[in-house]
């Protein structure tokens, strides 16, 4: 698997890219026994649509998982139903969107549109909450709780390593969620954890609503995990600040994401 970074800024876009939204990909054979390359993407904020299309031609892009619908994580979900519905060779094939409430609904307030608009020529809306797991062709998704102020899911995925094709890795996704046992459970010996961290130790008290970075490292630790990765940092938090916070508890090595990188898994 290869994760490409659409847009890692924290409650709005930022100064030097899009909000949260990030680019899961692994080559799998389809049912005609033909190899391809399966892409989804987790979460969809602001700017993210531009984002993509330096990076994949969103035709060919398998399904969405939104991770909760708060609009820095899923308004950019507009501009794909435009792409898909008049591109102009022709409507492009519907796709998969996941998301832990009424994802049609959710889309429809941030478009506007009126009651008849249901976008099933563009997107096939499915519930996914804590529990449930859904397999987009190597990949197999599971959904675990979150401690936010909204119902959310994080994501562990698990898939075919990058660098070697014959061994499965495990990667997660918090999604936006405090610390909790749901999420430890979900990071459990992951080979690579990216993890929300909008909060800073010392600035930030309130909780249910974020990670410190004190407390992705406790993820981290607590869980296992081989390598972390920082995200959603907001404009006014500091990626230094929090990095060190999180080493200072966390073992192992630790990265504060940048738009447009990309790791292997």
């Amino acid at each position: 698997m290869r994760l490409t970074i659409l847009g890692c800024s924290g409650s709005m876009s930022g100064p030097d890219g899009a909000a949260s939204s990030y680019l899961l990909q692994a080559d799998g054979y389809d049912d005609d026994g033909k190899l391809r390359t399966y892409s989804i993407v987790m979460d969809f904020g602001p700017g993210a649509m531009g984002q993509l299309l330096r990076h994949l031609d969103p035709a060919e892009l398998d399904a969405v998982f939104l991770s909760h619908l708060h609009a820095d994580h899923c308004v950019d979900i507009t501009g794909m139903q435009v792409y898909r519905r008049w591109f102009p060779t022709g409507p492009l094939p519907r796709i998969d969107v996941y998301s832990p409430e009424d994802g049609q609904a959710r889309t429809r307030q941030i478009g506007g549109d009126p009651e008849d608009e249901t976008y099933e020529g563009e997107f096939n809306f499915v519930k996914m909450t804590p529990g449930d797991t859904a397999q987009v062709g190597p990949m197999v998704l599971e959904a675990f709780d979150t401690w936010h102020t909204v119902p959310g899911v994080g994501l562990r995925i698990t898939g075919p390593s990058e660098t070697d094709p014959g061994r499965e890795v495990v990667f997660a996704y918090t999604g936006d969620s405090d610390l909790c046992d749901a999420q430890v459970e979900m990071a459990r010996r992951v080979d690579l954890l990216l993890s929300e961290c909008a909060f800073e130790d010392g600035r930030d008290s309130v909780r249910g609503v974020h990670m410190t970075g004190s407390r992705a490292g406790q993820l981290a630790q607590d869980a296992g995990v081989a390598k972390l990765l920082l995200t959603h940092l907001q404009p006014w938090t500091s990626p230094e600040g929090v990095r060190r916070a999180a080493e200072a508890i966390y073992s192992g090595p630790v990265h504060c994401v940048r738009p447009a990188e990309k790791f292997e898994i």
